[in-house]
Parts: structure tokens; C-alpha cells; sequence
């Protein structure tokens, strides 16, 4: 793999996974209800109060992924959210189409994190001061 493709494979996964934590919270404030949500996360064993992190989180962490501001922290920092994800469906089976959602979702989009983590912002990004380190690297 050279840059180009590195850095376009960064593009693509940041705006994917960006989208998607975008989506999800604005499914949680306007389908679901910040009430709503707040109970959800008390009726799984989850303080109540975590919903308005976690929709911060995910609305905040996706905007930035999706401008490729501080992506390597962004990232890490909304890997727990998946890992939460993970821990509430982990009891549903694998399959997302399995009653309540399964675990398959969570985990994937939990390895991605790890993944966009790892790559960074790649080169088509909005780069914050501290950022000087290389977003990717070329392989053979």
C-alpha cells in the first residue's frame, strides 16, 4: 500500500465511522428522546446520566471525525462507547437482527475505531497544531 491509497483508506473510514456516530445520536435525540435514551441506559444497569455523555460523544466525536480533527484521540476516546455497546448487546446472540441487536455490530464498528486509531486522519483532514505526527506510512 502506498500513502495515496493509506490516506484515502483513512478518508473513507473516518467519514464512515464519523456518519455513523452522527446517526446514532440524532437516533437517540429525536426517534428515541433523550428521555427515553436516559431510561434505556438505566434499564440495562447503566447509570442514567451516562446517555448525555455518550450522545455528546458520539455527536461531538463524530463531527470531528468526519473534518479529521484529532482523529487518533477522537477515536480512542469514543472506543468505549463501543465497548459499552458491545457490553449491552453482548446477552442478544451475535447477529444485529437478533431481538434487541446482537453483538456483531458493536464489535466490528469497535475494531474499526482501533483501526482509524491506528491509521490517523490521513492527509485529507483539518490538522490541529498538535497534530505533527505522520498520519500514515508507506508500506511495500
Amino acid at each position: 500500500m502506498n500513502n495515496q491509497q493509506a490516506n484515502i483508506a483513512a478518508l473513507l473510514l473516518r467519514i464512515s465511522l464519523g456518519t455513523m456516530f452522527v446517526a446514532h445520536a440524532l437516533l437517540k435525540i429525536f426517534v428515541f428522546t433523550l428521555p427515553g435514551t436516559v431510561q434505556f441506559f438505566a434499564s440495562v444497569g447503566l447509570p442514567g446520566g451516562l446517555a448525555y455523555v455518550v450522545v455528546a460523544m458520539e455527536l461531538g466525536g463524530g463531527l470531528l471525525l468526519i473534518t479529521g480533527t484529532g482523529v487518533r484521540v477522537v477515536s480512542l476516546a469514543l472506543l468505549p462507547v463501543l465497548l459499552g455497546a458491545l457490553y449491552v448487546h453482548a446477552g442478544n446472540g451475535w447477529m444485529f437482527s437478533s431481538a434487541n441487536g446482537g453483538w456483531e455490530y458493536p464489535a466490528f464498528l469497535a475494531a474499526a475505531t482501533v483501526v482509524q486509531t491506528l491509521l490517523g486522519a490521513g492527509s485529507y483532514a483539518i490538522k490541529l497544531p498538535f497534530e505533527n505526527t505522520p498520519n500514515t506510512t508507506q508500506t511495500n
